[in-house]
């Protein structure tokens, strides 16, 4: 195909994707050094509409150290009808850190894996993925390193990495092919381009992605979503709801409220201390008290310290993107603490009883939010997953009296009766939830709600024990 054909048959498109705003597509390249990239991109642009692409040259910045590795690209996802293009994206790190023995074979292949299992979710979330290795033999290589060293226009691209990865050929090019081998799939195919003139190595890599355009989306094979390995022991809201105890006293209970929010004082100060991240996540039946724990817990925090985040409806940003996008964009920098009141369990729990979500998207959440979870407390984060528990008896009568207090009456709505006629659903999905995402670390606290003073102290232990048992560790 001429190359203005192929221009003109790309841009367009380009803006059909655009338009339909059905997927998004992800260009990555990545492979040996001096290999034309950065010029690939380039000239790429200028054939595109640049208003519906984005650029990504990743080194990562304090900000991105600060929250679990993936939290990076993640963040950077484009909207669906965009096109992102990544130079050496979640490959470069992988690959130039086992070259360099910074990463050890067996972290390589579980970085490996979790590539394999990040581009999975990205093709079930609509995210088309076309991975170009750029190959280079190691005679050219050089003779191109010399020649851009000796032109004294071109000599400022060249840097010691460059020759560095000069040495480094045979290791990156073996590495390559254990990390193409592990993680090529029809969702996600790599396609190897040779070290060639950059006006051929251009019309091929348009070519492909015009291919790549214009071809139907491709499901991935394969989605885990059994239950994990590992599986600690989880409650149960069917078959152990937690007792309820005798109403506790008002005076006993401000004077273990003040004992207990000022323990979660000291321990808050000591994480942002030690830049420990924190997340919370805060679920449970209608009128069990979630806001109320919840700001039991803010009144003994610094403000500057915590983020809530309330979990409702996506918005239209956030229905262009992965559906664990709006999760990952509010993760805490470390040393701050993030609430989620309702959380990604929201598609394991009311997507999934109110149909809002494909039987094949919520089944497939549980191993999404098992990697999800496995990723924070890779990085370091306290992660309390906490369960307010209420009878059918006591919601009933909570109901009532909010509908009869007039400041309270805004708190109940249709949705609320509503959800109170599948109860049995929501506990049958609430039971599977606790089994399939209960994990060393993650583990389900299920709380007893029907006196709300004994369970906002109960919010608060579970807290103070989460972080305690973390400041308590060497690590």
């Amino acid at each position: 195909m001429k190359t203005d054909t192929l221009r003109a048959r790309l841009l367009e498109a380009q803006l059909d994707l655009a338009r339909r705003r059905e997927r998004a597509v992800i260009l990555l390249l990545t492979g040996h050094a001096v290999t034309h990239k950065g010029r690939l991109v380039n000239e790429l642009n200028h054939w595109l509409d640049n208003r519906h692409t984005e650029v990504h040259a990743l080194g990562p910045s304090s900000e991105e150290r600060e929250r679990p590795y993936w939290w990076r690209f993640w963040r950077r996802l484009p909207d669906r009808g965009r096109i992102g293009i990544f130079i050496h994206g979640w490959y470069g790190d992988a690959l130039f850190a086992r070259a360099e023995r910074r990463l050890p074979p067996g972290a390589f292949r579980d970085r490996l894996g979790e590539i394999r299992a990040f581009e999975a979710e990205l093709a079930a979330e609509g995210v088309v993925v076309l991975k170009l290795w750029m190959d280079i033999d190691r005679p050219a290589q050089r003779r191109h390193l010399q020649a851009l060293q000796e032109d004294p226009a071109r000599a400022w691209q060249l840097s010691a990495t460059d020759w560095q990865r000069h040495l480094q050929h045979a290791a990156i090019a073996a590495l390559g092919r254990e990390m193409r081998d592990a993680t090529a799939a029809d969702h996600a195919p790599w396609r190897r381009l040779d070290f060639r003139d950059p006006a051929a190595q251009l019309q091929r890599v348009g070519a492909l992605l015009h291919e790549t355009l214009a071809a139907p989306p491709v499901a991935p094979s394969c989605v885990p979503e059994g239950v994990p390995g590992e599986v600690a022991a989880a409650p149960s809201i069917c078959r152990a709801e937690p007792r309820v105890e005798a109403s506790l006293k008002k005076a006993s209970y401000a004077a273990r409220l003040a004992e207990a929010q000022g323990r979660l004082a000291i321990n808050a100060r000591e994480v942002a201390r030690r830049r420990i991240p924190v997340v919370l996540a805060f679920e449970g039946l209608d009128a069990a008290g979630k806001g109320g724990g919840i700001h039991r817990v803010t009144a003994a925090l610094d403000a500057r310290q915590y983020r809530i985040h309330r979990i409702a409806a996506p918005s239209d940003e956030e229905l262009a993107l992965p559906w664990a996008w709006r999760f990952w964009r509010r993760l805490p920098a470390d040393g701050r603490i993030a609430i989620f009141d309702r959380s990604w369990y929201g598609r394991v729990l009311v997507e999934r009883v109110e149909g809002l979500a494909p039987e094949a998207d919520w089944r497939r959440a549980y191993a999404e939010i098992r990697e999800f979870e496995r990723q924070l407390l890779a990085h370091g984060t306290v992660l309390g997953k906490l369960f307010l528990a209420i009878s059918q008896e006591e919601q009933l009568r909570r109901f009532e009296a909010r509908a009869a207090t007039p400041h309270k009456r805004h708190k109940l709505t249709d949705e609320d009766w509503r959800n109170r006629k599948r109860w049995d659903d929501y506990r049958q999905a609430i039971d599977e939830m606790f089994a399939r995402t209960q994990a060393p670390g993650a583990e389900w606290a299920l709380i007893a709600c029907d006196d709300k003073r004994r369970a906002r102290l109960a919010v608060l232990e579970e807290v103070n024990r989460r972080l305690e048992m973390r400041l308590a560790s060497p690590h």
